[in-house]
């Protein structure tokens, strides 16, 4: 029984003594990464809070809190999300390129949150397996793909211009503009991308797919600055975190259900009616997004899993319909503000499309919009449809003279890179001249980066760019738009941006078209 105790007792110092190593370890790392953080610019942070209580909340005040702190720290700074969790900031193009310029993975710390909604796809995977599916999908967003797209971009927005025209007849003639403009862009995404026909227009607000992202959204930012809430276990306890997790299992469903059928035609279609198809010259279906997913192989002939090709539609769902809504959405607010910038696009749209037929856009149409151009790219700058993307830093990387932590999560803030007071003169004012190509000429490429830049730019900004320069130019072709002056518009910082109190507009059809 002695030697037992003896044993026992020898063990239970050997544990603690190894259990009190490894406590100076974690002090001695934590400690010299607090050194190593602690050597960018930034506010004093509390010893509990870190800075979380200098923020005003994701709304305008706490964007123009971004535009100040800019303003004091314009290169890169460093802030604490709580006492355990530093973040560094890089808002100029400099430090930006530093960044954009690498492969780095996007913060796990960070996406972790969105994660069981998109999963590991083309959005949050690094490393190998990133530059496997990158290369794989790449095709997918090819001007030969792409080009087919245009008649549905049309066939979309004939859909819109008929809302718009019963939203004139119906009451006041005002309407919420990001609900529309979200349910067009949804169901460009499906029919395009996917060959993939709903009546999300038709259904409006009610449409649970749309209804399901928005909710979505605002529940992850709500978590984001809830940093005792990032833990799962914790998060699924609350009514907010099931509320998450039910809406993940829905748009995982509609996301199987678009395979599945696609899988079900791709078996069904007969090799012989096929060929005979190509004989006679009959229009056959031309290759979208989810064709390349599923045929997509590597050089060892290995293709895509179900779960990655469930992934990836997961994540072209969202991006392909939710960012682009809300840059559309901004850059009409900010059209209908200026009456002048209005007229002006107006006028080069009737002289692109005079003596033609029907108000479609062709796909020549879309590169003579030369002042629509500017006037997107401007929208997207002074709005930051996505304000902020995070990497994770996984080889030395250096920033204004300092090393960055391996491990770290860097924030590179698009809103603020577009804010910023030594690049943008008057970074609050709706100004398309900065985008003259005299103008970006002068200007260093990553001063403005909505769909991000580098290696993991957006792999479907053209798509993205052909549909915003459609959808708005049939609009002016046949409306002019209005804000309601009784309305104050309020943003709303979230993984995308959009509005606390929505944009009311009025669309008045136009008296006389060129």
């Amino acid at each position: 029984m002695g030697v037992t105790l003896v044993v026992v007792s020898g063990l239970v110092s050997v544990a603690s003594c190894y259990v009190f190593i490894k406590l100076i370890q974690l002090y001695i790392a934590r400690r010299k990464l607090t050194e190593m953080i602690e050597r960018f610019p930034g506010e004093k942070a509390n010893i509990l809070f870190g800075n979380l209580l200098e923020y005003p909340g994701p709304n305008e005040a706490g964007l123009k809190f971004q535009r100040d702190m800019t303003a004091l720290f314009p290169r890169v700074s460093r802030a604490w999300l709580g006492p355990f969790l530093p973040l560094i900031i890089v808002n100029h193009p400099d430090t930006v390129k530093a960044i954009m310029k690498t492969s780095e993975p996007k913060g796990k710390q960070i996406y972790r949150l969105i994660e069981p909604w998109v999963g590991d796809g083309l959005l949050l995977s690094g490393g190998t397996k990133w530059r496997r599916n990158r290369r794989l999908l790449t095709p997918a967003f090819h001007f030969d793909i792409l080009r087919p797209y245009q008649k549905l971009n049309n066939r979309t927005a004939d859909v819109f211009i008929d809302k718009l025209n019963k939203f004139h007849l119906e009451g006041d003639g005002y309407f919420d503009v990001f609900s529309p403009v979200s349910q067009y862009t949804l169901d460009v995404i499906l029919q395009c991308a996917f060959s993939y026909k709903t009546d999300c227009q038709s259904v409006g607000d009610k449409h649970p797919y749309v209804r399901c992202v928005t909710e979505m959204l605002e529940l992850i930012t709500d978590r984001f600055f809830k940093p005792w809430l990032h833990n799962d276990i914790i998060y699924l306890l609350t009514s907010d975190g099931r509320r998450f997790k039910r809406h993940c299992d829905y748009v995982h469903k509609v996301a199987e259900d678009i395979i599945r059928k696609r899988r079900e035609a791709m078996v069904a279609c007969n090799p012989q009616q096929q060929k005979k198809s190509e004989e006679t010259g009959v229009e056959k279906k031309t290759l979208d997004f989810l064709d390349i997913l599923l045929t997509a192989q590597d050089e060892e002939g290995v293709g895509l899993t179900d779960i990655e090709i469930r992934n990836e539609v997961d994540t072209f769902l969202f991006e392909g319909h939710d960012t682009t809504a809300s840059a559309i959405s901004w850059t009409l607010y900010s059209i209908a503000q200026h009456p002048e910038i209005q007229q002006r696009l107006q006028q080069e749209i009737d002289e692109v499309l005079q003596g033609q037929d029907s108000d479609d856009i062709s796909w020549d149409d879309l590169s003579k919009f030369t002042y629509l151009t500017m006037c997107i790219k401007e929208g997207m700058r002074l709005h930051s449809p996505v304000p902020l993307i995070v990497r994770e830093i996984t080889e030395k990387l250096e920033i204004d003279g300092e090393i960055v932590p391996i491990g770290q999560m860097v924030l590179v803030v698009i809103y603020n890179t577009h804010h910023n007071p030594e690049v943008w003169e008057n970074s609050t004012e709706f100004d398309p001249e900065r985008f003259s190509p005299e103008n970006i000429e002068k200007r260093d490429p990553f001063a403005y980066v909505p769909f991000s830049a580098g290696p993991r730019n957006c792999i479907g900004q053209q798509f993205a760019m052909h549909e915003m320069k459609t959808i708005i130019a049939r609009i002016l072709r046949r409306f002019d738009l209005e804000l309601d002056p009784n309305h104050k518009v309020e943003k709303k910082e979230a993984p995308v941006m959009k509005s606390q109190t929505g944009i009311r507009m009025k669309a008045t059809p136009r008296q006389r078209v060129v």
